[in-house]
């Protein structure tokens, strides 16, 4: 004979957000971190694909160079920059925590919120001079 197990009366895994679960500041900022490196990765086909276009001679480099100066790869190398400056930002911040330093939860808190400026204020230094250039 087998008893039966009254079933479980606290929330299981996939009803934790919301009324159960407090966002996180520092949770985004992981989530974030992980999906700029995926982005870093389509990146640098776009980087390999641009040198290819390079290598091809002037008219296959000009039917590529089409796309990155159109609207849409505006928009690409704008997402592709700002996520290799957040990852290299947040890399930096994990260092720290790494050595041991700001770990407590406000530290990381705060650094997460200057690891965002950084990367805004980074990236639109690298645009403007891009641009002046």
């Amino acid at each position: 004979m087998t008893s039966k197990t009254p079933a479980p009366t606290r929330p299981l895994s996939p009803f934790m957000l919301g009324q159960y679960y407090r966002f996180q500041w520092t949770s985004l900022l992981s989530f974030v971190h992980r999906v700029t490196g995926m982005g870093l990765s389509f990146g640098t086909v776009l980087l390999a694909a641009w040198l290819i276009a390079l290598a091809g001679g002037p008219e296959t480099y000009a039917a590529f160079a089409k796309h990155l100066t159109a609207w849409y790869g505006q928009v690409l190398l704008f997402g592709w920059s700002w996520s290799l400056m957040y990852h290299l930002g947040n890399g930096i911040r994990h260092l720290f925590w790494d050595i041991g330093a700001n770990f407590e939860l406000k530290a990381a808190e705060r650094s997460g919120y200057l690891v965002v400026v950084a990367s805004l204020i980074l990236t639109g230094a690298a645009w403007a001079l891009a641009y002046a250039a």
